[in-house]
């Protein structure tokens, strides 16, 4: 049961939506204009969703290349495998680093040929990921890389450079519970201008306008103005959470049961507006995130054999969450049995390593991958919303030390 009654916070530190937002004005600036100042870049395509961006970008290369095969960390978004097998092509499963969530060096290196098309490094978790290794075998081989920063709008490399936009083609996602977000919604990047026309033209080819999935997605995105709070969240998160834990149907749980069919179709012009009206209040949402982020993990880090996840040197990554990595998975589980489920905000990124979700087997191909199935078993995310009290965070911090 819930740990406060009427109160369910989320998995992660989504912008709440605010009543302005969601009216019919007209001449506001577009969502674009009011992304530059957090992302630095000048020019942006929305897309229906992060991995409708993904099909977009996938599409795009493979029509200007004989090369079939994209390379993805073997513990990300099962999406992305799903983005992979839409557009027709291999995937290849790569394992993490042993001690980060990095491609590892070498497994990539023998997986990236002459029949490689793109490699997809994640910043899981708002985390800034160094993607030095999979530049240089991208160059090596002729590929492309494509950031996947779904997680990580705001976030930045060590240089400055904006996640996204180090390597060739970069996406994030606007979906619901990802800091700003019209409920379902993306944005595609590039820093080469021939690619970002190319990627237009596809994307008004795969993604005409379709009016029953923009009313859908605009009811939907009313619901989630009405119900992201933590009195409401109980209805439409916390209850089909607790089924689905009863029935011990993790990938549920943890989000990871989606539908076969990836949707394709231009966003309207309401949802964008009202994304850019929310704009206005991203940076300080971002900066406050980051302050509270610091303040939890002084605290996480006095816990014996708990590592936090952080970003690459010099990297500055955003918070929609706090990652841990627990020091056995018998431990990880121990503290899920207790709090996962009980309102506060922790539970996993992800159920599995990609290889190991069996309704995906004729997609993701078989591999040996034991860095990412060990991070997979050990990792636990606990939410930074602001609505996570201090009171109930130091609870956490106590059930974790005892595991």
């Amino acid at each position: 049961m819930c740990i406060f009654a009427m109160r369910e916070l989320p998995p992660t530190a989504g912008l709440p939506l605010h009543w302005r937002d969601l009216l019919p004005r007209r001449g506001d600036a577009d969502l674009e204009a009011r992304l530059h100042p957090v992302l630095g870049i000048d020019d942006l395509q929305v897309t229906c969703s992060g991995t409708a961006a993904l099909v977009i970008a996938l599409t795009t290369l493979s029509r200007n290349s004989p090369c079939s095969e994209v390379i993805v960390p073997a513990y990300t978004c099962p999406l992305v495998a799903m983005a992979v097998s839409h557009c027709g092509l291999r995937l290849r499963v790569c394992d993490l680093q042993r001690d980060g969530l990095e491609l590892d060096p070498d497994m990539l290196s023998s997986l990236c040929g002459p029949r490689t098309l793109a490699i997809v490094p994640t910043h899981l978790g708002g985390r800034v990921v160094d993607i030095g290794a999979a530049i240089k075998c991208a160059a090596r081989s002729g590929a492309w890389v494509i950031e996947d920063a779904a997680q990580a709008l705001g976030a930045r490399h060590a240089d400055g450079t904006p996640v996204g936009m180090l390597g060739d083609i970069g996406f994030y996602s606007l979906a619901a519970g990802k800091g700003l977000t019209m409920y379902e919604g993306g944005l595609l990047v590039s820093r080469h201008p021939e690619l970002r026309e190319q990627m237009r033209v596809v994307a008004n080819e795969l993604a005409p306008t379709q009016h029953l999935w923009e009313l859908r997605r605009s009811i939907e995105l009313l619901g989630y103005a009405a119900f992201y709070r933590p009195r409401q969240l109980q209805w439409v998160y916390g209850m089909p959470l607790r089924r689905a834990l009863s029935r011990q149907d993790f990938e549920a749980a943890a989000g990871d049961s989606y539908p076969t069919r990836i949707p394709l179709h231009r966003v309207g012009h309401w949802r964008r507006a009202v994304a850019a009206r929310a704009a206005l209040r991203l940076p300080a949402h971002l900066s406050a995130l980051e302050q509270q982020a610091r303040r939890r993990i002084a605290q996480l880090q006095r816990i014996p054999g708990v590592e936090v996840i952080g970003d690459a040197p010099g990297a500055q990554g955003v918070w929609p969450l706090l990652m841990l990595r627990m020091r056995h998975g018998s431990s990880r589980d121990a503290v899920l049995a207790r709090l996962w489920g009980a309102g506060v905000g922790l539970g996993i990124p992800f159920a599995h390593a990609l290889p190991d979700y069996a309704a995906l087997q004729d997609v993701i191909p078989k591999a040996a991958v034991p860095n990412a199935r060990d991070f997979a078993a050990r990792v636990l995310a606990i939410s930074n919303t602001p609505w996570l009290d201090y009171a109930t965070f130091m609870r956490i911090v106590e059930v974790i030390g005892q595991a």
